[in-house]
Protein backbone atom coordinates (compact mmCIF):
# COMPACT_ATOMS: atom_id res chain seq x y z
CA UNK A 1 0.00 0.00 0.00
CA UNK A 2 1.21 3.54 -0.80
CA UNK A 3 2.24 5.47 2.29
CA UNK A 4 3.01 9.00 3.40
CA UNK A 5 4.78 9.68 6.68
CA UNK A 6 4.32 13.26 7.87
CA UNK A 7 7.52 13.83 9.81
CA UNK A 8 8.30 16.46 12.41
CA UNK A 9 12.03 17.19 12.11
CA UNK A 10 12.31 19.32 15.26
CA UNK A 11 13.79 22.82 15.45
CA UNK A 12 16.53 22.38 12.87
CA UNK A 13 19.52 20.62 14.42
CA UNK A 14 19.86 17.00 13.27
CA UNK A 15 20.70 15.99 16.85
CA UNK A 16 17.22 17.10 17.95
CA UNK A 17 15.37 14.90 15.50
CA UNK A 18 13.78 11.83 17.03
CA UNK A 19 15.25 8.42 16.31
CA UNK A 20 11.94 7.47 14.68
CA UNK A 21 12.10 10.48 12.35
CA UNK A 22 15.61 9.55 11.24
CA UNK A 23 14.54 5.95 10.63
CA UNK A 24 11.62 7.07 8.46
CA UNK A 25 13.72 9.48 6.41
CA UNK A 26 16.36 6.79 5.88
CA UNK A 27 13.72 4.32 4.69
CA UNK A 28 11.58 6.54 2.42
CA UNK A 29 11.98 6.98 -1.33
CA UNK A 30 11.13 10.68 -1.57
CA UNK A 31 11.26 13.66 0.81
CA UNK A 32 8.86 16.56 0.21
CA UNK A 33 8.84 19.86 2.09
CA UNK A 34 9.16 23.61 2.26
CA UNK A 35 12.57 24.45 0.79
CA UNK A 36 13.92 25.88 4.07
CA UNK A 37 13.19 22.62 5.90
CA UNK A 38 14.56 20.47 3.08
CA UNK A 39 17.81 22.42 3.27
CA UNK A 40 18.04 21.50 6.97
CA UNK A 41 18.00 17.75 6.30
CA UNK A 42 19.42 17.35 2.80
CA UNK A 43 23.04 16.90 3.91
CA UNK A 44 22.07 14.00 6.18
CA UNK A 45 20.07 12.11 3.53
CA UNK A 46 22.05 12.83 0.33
CA UNK A 47 20.81 9.81 -1.61
CA UNK A 48 17.16 10.79 -1.40
CA UNK A 49 14.99 12.43 -4.04
CA UNK A 50 13.75 15.84 -2.86
CA UNK A 51 10.78 17.96 -3.92
CA UNK A 52 10.12 21.46 -2.56
CA UNK A 53 7.54 24.22 -2.80
CA UNK A 54 7.78 27.82 -1.53
CA UNK A 55 5.89 29.37 1.36
CA UNK A 56 2.09 29.59 0.99
CA UNK A 57 2.05 26.62 -1.39
CA UNK A 58 1.13 24.14 1.32
CA UNK A 59 -1.80 22.62 -0.57
CA UNK A 60 0.31 22.10 -3.69
CA UNK A 61 3.01 20.51 -1.52
CA UNK A 62 0.61 18.04 0.06
CA UNK A 63 -1.04 17.20 -3.25
CA UNK A 64 2.39 16.49 -4.73
CA UNK A 65 3.17 14.16 -1.83
CA UNK A 66 -0.13 12.33 -2.29
CA UNK A 67 0.50 12.04 -6.02
CA UNK A 68 3.95 10.56 -5.45
CA UNK A 69 2.53 8.12 -2.89
CA UNK A 70 -0.15 7.16 -5.38
CA UNK A 71 2.64 6.08 -7.71
CA UNK A 72 3.62 3.47 -5.12
CA UNK A 73 6.50 5.39 -3.59
CA UNK A 74 7.16 5.77 0.13
CA UNK A 75 6.98 9.50 0.77
CA UNK A 76 8.09 11.58 3.76
CA UNK A 77 6.49 15.00 4.08
CA UNK A 78 8.72 16.96 6.47
CA UNK A 79 7.65 19.82 8.75
CA UNK A 80 9.66 21.83 11.24
CA UNK A 81 8.93 21.14 14.87
CA UNK A 82 6.00 18.73 15.14
CA UNK A 83 4.00 17.79 12.03
CA UNK A 84 0.70 18.05 13.90
CA UNK A 85 1.34 21.45 15.52
CA UNK A 86 0.92 24.11 12.82
CA UNK A 87 2.25 21.47 10.42
CA UNK A 88 1.04 19.52 7.39
CA UNK A 89 -0.46 16.48 9.11
CA UNK A 90 -4.00 17.86 9.20
CA UNK A 91 -3.92 19.05 5.59
CA UNK A 92 -2.62 15.69 4.37
CA UNK A 93 -5.57 13.98 6.07
CA UNK A 94 -8.00 16.56 4.65
CA UNK A 95 -6.76 16.15 1.08
CA UNK A 96 -6.56 12.38 1.27
CA UNK A 97 -10.09 12.21 2.66
CA UNK A 98 -11.41 8.68 2.83
CA UNK A 99 -9.07 7.35 0.12
CA UNK A 100 -7.79 4.18 1.76
CA UNK A 101 -5.34 3.65 -1.10
CA UNK A 102 -2.82 5.91 0.65
CA UNK A 103 -1.82 5.17 4.24
CA UNK A 104 -0.84 8.14 6.43
CA UNK A 105 1.37 7.98 9.51
CA UNK A 106 2.32 11.01 11.59
CA UNK A 107 5.79 11.01 13.16
CA UNK A 108 5.96 13.36 16.14
CA UNK A 109 8.71 15.93 16.51
CA UNK A 110 10.02 18.51 18.96
CA UNK A 111 7.89 21.66 18.58
CA UNK A 112 9.30 25.13 19.26
CA UNK A 113 7.37 25.45 22.52
CA UNK A 114 9.43 22.55 23.89
CA UNK A 115 12.82 23.26 22.30
CA UNK A 116 12.59 27.00 22.93
CA UNK A 117 11.47 26.52 26.52
CA UNK A 118 14.49 24.29 27.15
CA UNK A 119 16.80 27.07 25.99
CA UNK A 120 15.19 29.57 28.37
CA UNK A 121 15.02 27.29 31.40
CA UNK A 122 11.64 25.91 32.46
CA UNK A 123 8.93 28.44 31.52
CA UNK A 124 6.19 25.87 30.77
CA UNK A 125 6.30 23.65 33.85
CA UNK A 126 2.64 24.49 34.60
CA UNK A 127 -0.42 24.83 32.35
CA UNK A 128 0.27 26.80 29.18
CA UNK A 129 -1.22 27.85 25.85
CA UNK A 130 0.34 27.97 22.39
CA UNK A 131 -0.97 30.76 20.17
CA UNK A 132 0.13 31.77 16.67
CA UNK A 133 0.06 35.49 15.94
CA UNK A 134 -0.20 34.95 12.19
CA UNK A 135 -3.53 36.22 10.88
CA UNK A 136 -3.03 34.70 7.44
CA UNK A 137 -5.46 31.87 8.25
CA UNK A 138 -7.01 33.10 11.52
CA UNK A 139 -8.69 36.52 11.90
CA UNK A 140 -6.90 38.85 14.29
CA UNK A 141 -10.09 39.29 16.32
CA UNK A 142 -10.07 35.57 17.13
CA UNK A 143 -6.35 35.64 17.98
CA UNK A 144 -7.00 38.55 20.33
CA UNK A 145 -9.82 36.64 22.08
CA UNK A 146 -7.52 33.66 22.57
CA UNK A 147 -4.82 35.88 24.03
CA UNK A 148 -7.34 37.47 26.36
CA UNK A 149 -8.61 34.08 27.55
CA UNK A 150 -5.05 32.84 28.16
CA UNK A 151 -4.27 35.94 30.19
CA UNK A 152 -7.50 35.66 32.20
CA UNK A 153 -6.68 32.02 32.94
CA UNK A 154 -3.14 32.96 34.08
CA UNK A 155 -1.61 30.60 31.55
CA UNK A 156 2.00 30.79 30.51
CA UNK A 157 1.94 31.39 26.76
CA UNK A 158 4.19 30.39 23.87
CA UNK A 159 3.73 32.76 20.93
CA UNK A 160 4.47 31.40 17.46
CA UNK A 161 4.90 33.58 14.35
CA UNK A 162 5.18 36.80 16.37
CA UNK A 163 6.18 39.03 13.45
CA UNK A 164 7.01 39.19 9.77
CA UNK A 165 7.67 41.87 7.17
CA UNK A 166 3.93 42.18 6.49
CA UNK A 167 2.90 42.23 10.17
CA UNK A 168 5.73 43.86 12.11
CA UNK A 169 3.48 45.04 14.95
CA UNK A 170 1.67 41.83 15.88
CA UNK A 171 3.85 41.06 18.88
CA UNK A 172 3.30 44.57 20.22
CA UNK A 173 -0.45 44.24 19.71
CA UNK A 174 -0.45 40.84 21.44
CA UNK A 175 1.46 42.24 24.41
CA UNK A 176 -1.05 45.08 24.68
CA UNK A 177 -3.81 42.49 25.03
CA UNK A 178 -1.87 40.52 27.66
CA UNK A 179 -1.04 43.71 29.58
CA UNK A 180 -4.74 44.22 30.27
CA UNK A 181 -4.51 41.33 32.75
CA UNK A 182 -0.78 40.80 33.44
CA UNK A 183 1.71 43.17 35.00
CA UNK A 184 4.44 44.85 32.93
CA UNK A 185 7.08 43.05 35.03
CA UNK A 186 5.76 39.60 34.05
CA UNK A 187 8.76 37.43 33.15
CA UNK A 188 9.08 36.70 29.43
CA UNK A 189 11.67 35.30 27.07
CA UNK A 190 12.47 34.94 23.39
CA UNK A 191 14.43 32.39 21.40
CA UNK A 192 15.45 33.04 17.81
CA UNK A 193 16.69 30.46 15.29
CA UNK A 194 16.16 27.53 17.65
CA UNK A 195 18.61 24.76 16.80
CA UNK A 196 20.03 26.69 13.86
CA UNK A 197 22.97 28.95 13.14
CA UNK A 198 22.70 32.26 14.99
CA UNK A 199 20.56 30.96 17.85
CA UNK A 200 19.79 33.70 20.39
CA UNK A 201 17.98 33.71 23.73
CA UNK A 202 16.94 36.53 26.00
CA UNK A 203 14.93 36.87 29.21
CA UNK A 204 12.99 40.11 29.68
CA UNK A 205 9.80 41.63 31.06
CA UNK A 206 6.45 41.83 29.31
CA UNK A 207 6.94 45.57 28.91
CA UNK A 208 10.27 44.92 27.19
CA UNK A 209 8.80 42.15 25.04
CA UNK A 210 6.26 44.65 23.73
CA UNK A 211 9.09 46.62 22.11
CA UNK A 212 11.21 43.62 21.05
CA UNK A 213 11.88 43.39 17.31
CA UNK A 214 10.93 39.79 16.57
CA UNK A 215 10.89 38.03 13.23
CA UNK A 216 9.36 34.88 11.79
CA UNK A 217 12.16 32.76 13.27
CA UNK A 218 11.41 33.95 16.83
CA UNK A 219 9.35 32.14 19.45
CA UNK A 220 8.25 34.27 22.41
CA UNK A 221 7.32 33.04 25.87
CA UNK A 222 5.16 34.91 28.38
CA UNK A 223 5.17 33.64 31.94
CA UNK A 224 2.24 33.41 34.33
CA UNK A 225 1.91 35.26 37.62
CA UNK A 226 4.24 32.77 39.35
CA UNK A 227 7.04 32.79 36.76
CA UNK A 228 10.33 34.18 37.98
CA UNK A 229 13.99 34.45 37.02
CA UNK A 230 16.36 32.00 38.72
CA UNK A 231 20.04 32.32 37.88
CA UNK A 232 19.17 34.07 34.64
CA UNK A 233 16.67 31.42 33.62
CA UNK A 234 12.92 31.71 33.13
CA UNK A 235 11.17 29.34 35.56
CA UNK A 236 7.47 28.70 36.13
CA UNK A 237 7.02 26.64 39.34
CA UNK A 238 4.31 24.01 39.46
CA UNK A 239 4.20 23.85 43.24
CA UNK A 240 6.12 20.65 43.92
CA UNK A 241 8.07 22.31 46.75
CA UNK A 242 4.81 23.11 48.55
CA UNK A 243 3.58 19.51 48.65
Amino acid sequence: MAKICVVGIGPGDYREMTVRAVEVLNACDVIVGYHVYVDLVKAHFPEKEFHTTPMRRETDRCRLALELAGQGRDVAMICSGDAGIYGMAGLIYELRGEDAAVEVEVIGGLTAACSGAARLGAPLTHDFAVISLSDLLTPWEKIERRLECAALGDFAVALYNPASMKRPDHLKRACDVLLRHAGPDTVCGVVRNIGREGEETRVMTLAQLRDYEADMFTTAFVGNSQTRVIDGRMVTPRGYRDV
